[in-house]
């Protein structure tokens, strides 16, 4: 058999495994390396879907691999570096961002750092963009809570040539290049009709934000309130949580306890979205006819609101937000500018007790409950 036989032989068996996937940009980018690599010389790429179908040479590694399929889709051989800079870099909302940016930067063979802060300090974020532009990385992705603080250093790194990409939180003000996340404002408006629908004869709610005025989650309770400016029987107390989770769950539990008529607890972040449903399970406040909802999925909201403790809660696929960013970077270099760089928006995805069952009942690095590959049952 030839080496062109072997290639076409190995390519056929791949795609037959993958006929019942669902269509991807995954699948599809797997699909074009092999028939770029085909085109660029049987003997290599022999070696390459031999390995991918079990058999590997001692002297390949999977690393290597990945940058020569990368170079050779894209006709590049850098090995770009790029930082992500967040506002609270420990959150647990955040834990499959960083899987989706190690993924693509395994699938392009390329690196990244994750730096920012810890507590939503400004000063902190705007330092680690200013170090990004010391080290002359090849782009940033950072997160963009202030709507003042972040133009000076987004347009120091435009300046010196690097590209500079939004998630989670934006301001385009700052001149960067593009948005990946959530249309926060609507979101924000979407949430105030469920929390009206669940209340249809009124009472006093708490609406729970951790950092007022941070632009990833201020226009979400901007959005709850002018909603539910016309549901007058429906009053609510704005509280502020602050960024850490631990502390986040104190401050609602004490809200609870002091307000023993209240109807419900919703919440415009992640943290505060776990602390209020973990509230209402502890102090028993689903029996008083408390309801609950907000944003995102930890494992413990997912498996709350599997338990029937509240009742939504809001999807906006925190995996993409480090996926894409790192994408658009390494296309906008490799392209030499001409592409790659585009606003997305990563959903609005409201779940249920009945719709977060595979969630919940699944492990992946997509949600941050898993760190294996694609996705296990729990």
């Amino acid at each position: 058999m030839s080496e062109h036989d072997i290639v076409d032989d190995a390519i056929e068996r791949l795609e037959w495994d993958e006929r019942k996937q669902d269509d991807s940009p995954a699948k599809k980018l797997r699909q074009i390396t092999r028939r770029a690599a085909l085109t660029g010389g049987a003997a290599g790429i022999a070696a390459v879907a031999l390995e991918a179908c079990g058999s590997s040479s001692p002297s390949t590694s999977k690393a290597a691999t990945t940058s020569s399929a990368a170079s050779s889709i894209f006709g590049v051989s850098a090995k770009y570096h790029f930082t992500m800079v967040n506002h609270v870099t420990t959150n647990v909302f955040f834990t499959p961002t960083q899987s989706g940016a190690a993924d693509a930067c395994k699938l392009l063979g390329c690196s990244y750092t994750w730096t920012g802060s810890a507590t939503s300090n400004v000063a902190e974020m705007v330092n680690a963009i200013n170090s990004a532009v010391t080290a002359k990385v090849d782009g940033i992705a950072t997160s963009l809570i202030s709507p003042t603080a972040f133009t000076k250093p987004v347009q120091a790194a435009l300046a010196a040539g690097i590209p500079v990409v939004s998630y989670n939180a934006d301001e385009p003000a700052t001149g960067r290049l593009a948005y990946i996340g959530q249309d926060l404002y609507l979101a924000g408006q979407e949430e105030g009709q469920h929390i009206a629908a669940l209340l249809p004869g009124g009472g006093h709610i708490a609406l729970f934000i951790a950092t007022p005025g941070a632009a990833n989650i201020q226009p979400r309770i901007n959005g709850a309130l002018d909603t539910l400016k016309s549901h007058p029987n429906i009053t609510s107390s704005v509280v502020a949580t602050g960024a850490a989770v631990p502390a986040e769950l104190t401050v609602i539990s004490a809200w609870a306890t002091g307000h023993p008529t209240a109807k419900g607890m919703f919440a415009v972040d992640a943290g505060s979205t776990q602390g209020l449903a973990q509230t209402i399970e502890k102090q028993g406040l689903k029996a008083k006819g408390w309801v609950g909802g907000g944003f995102d999925l930890t494992p413990i909201t997912e498996q709350l609101l599997h338990d029937g403790y509240i009742e939504f809660t809001i999807d906006q696929q925190p995996y993409l937000q480090g996926f894409l960013p790192i994408l658009e970077l390494y296309l906008y270099n490799a392209s030499d500018h001409l592409s790659g760089i585009a606003d997305v928006d990563t959903g609005l995805k409201f779940l249920n007790k009945t719709t977060v069952t595979p969630y919940s009942s699944t492990k992946s690095e997509y949600e941050g409950t898993g760190t294996k590959p694609g996705v296990q049952k729990a």
